[in-house]
């Protein structure tokens, strides 16, 4: 389904993600609106011409608005992104709520889960605009390397066909593809989940540990995500997709990741503070194992790479007993779901 050259989008959040979707879109030919919140960041940007404190030397499209209005970014929007830490979502959802159009879509970057409820990021959206059509995109999206033109993939996840199509045309470049799947709740709990086994595998790389643990690591990372979301009642084949095997492999094993890093840092013997100082960016993974960790226990669903992280964070379990206590956790079945065959 095309879209008009006139639709009009905003991102908000001027973090490097959001500046690259912004970016993209702008090069789309669609005219967009980056939103921030500081006024010197956003006089820097409009300066300079691109974002130095994330993105140094990535020229921005020119036709890109940059604003701190909050109501004149949002108020003639038919397409609106929200690039912000899933922390502040609902807040700013609040605020956006008396501007945004019934008619516009809404659509979350974050990948997190809001402390006090246990939900999603689109879930806080749901709530807080019931009006508008929500959906997210998520994947192995590294934002330095979109902005490097290499070549991504994504997943713009929703029921909504309108909605999926709409994004599809918004972003879809050369080097830029999006694929479409409509369990909503399985890819956004996936792109939660695996800032947890980002961090694990930060410790394991920091520590020298061979390829073989690696892919324990990696692989039991993804049947504990699976066995987690399973319970919660999501679709576990949609952690064999983008969202999901694809988006935990490129944080598990990219210094760009953020959750990765803070890992290598705690590997390295540095202290969570630390780590988070040394990152200089908000690490979702940290507040992610707290809440997952106290939500598996509620469940009695078995995690014992999120536990035996939950212990080092916040429990000051020193690096070796934690990985101590997940490579010797229970031996169990390799995979927790199978296809069943015809004579089953």
């Amino acid at each position: 389904m095309e879209i008009s050259k006139k639709h009009k989008v905003a991102v908000l959040g001027g973090g490097s993600f959001g500046t690259v979707i912004a970016n993209v879109v702008a090069n789309n030919g669609y005219p967009v609106t980056l939103w921030l919140r500081s006024e010197a960041v956003a006089a820097q940007i409009q300066s300079s011409g691109e974002n130095s404190a994330y993105l140094p030397g990535y020229r921005l499209n020119p036709s890109i608005s940059i604003s701190t209005d909050l109501e004149e970014s949002v108020k003639h929007c038919e397409s609106i992104f929200f690039a912000v830490p899933s922390g502040a979502f609902r807040q700013l959802a609040k605020k956006v709520n008396q501007w945004l159009p019934s008619d516009a879509l809404v659509i979350s970057t974050a990948k997190g889960i809001e402390g006090d409820t246990f939900l999603l990021p689109t879930e806080v959206l749901c709530e807080e605009l019931p009006g508008n059509e929500v959906g997210l995109i998520s994947g192995p999206n590294l934002a330095k390397e979109i902005a490097n033109s290499q070549i991504t993939a994504t997943v713009v996840a929703s029921d909504n066909d309108t909605l999926c199509a709409q994004v599809q045309n918004l972003l879809v470049s050369s080097y830029f593809r999006v694929y479409i799947n409509h369990d909503r709740f399985g890819v956004e709990l996936a792109g939660a989940l695996k800032n947890i086994y980002a961090i694990v595998s930060g410790i394991t790389d920091a520590i020298g540990a061979g390829q073989n643990t690696k892919a324990v690591v990696l692989t039991r990372s993804l049947a504990e995500m699976s066995r987690f979301a399973r319970e919660l009642g999501a679709n576990p084949m949609t952690f064999l997709g983008l969202g999901g095997i694809g988006d935990l492999y490129v944080t598990c094993t990219s210094p760009l990741s953020r959750n990765f890093r803070v890992g290598v840092c705690l590997g390295q013997g540095k202290t969570l503070n630390q780590a988070i100082k040394e990152v200089g960016q908000i690490a979702e993974g940290v507040n992610t194992t707290k809440l997952v960790k106290e939500k598996a226990d509620k469940l009695g669903v078995y995690m014992p790479l999120a536990s035996a992280l939950y212990a080092t964070l916040f429990e000051q379990r020193p690096i070796k007993e934690s990985l101590s206590a997940m490579m010797l956790s229970e031996q169990n079945m390799d995979v927790d779901f199978m296809v069943k065959s015809n004579d089953e």
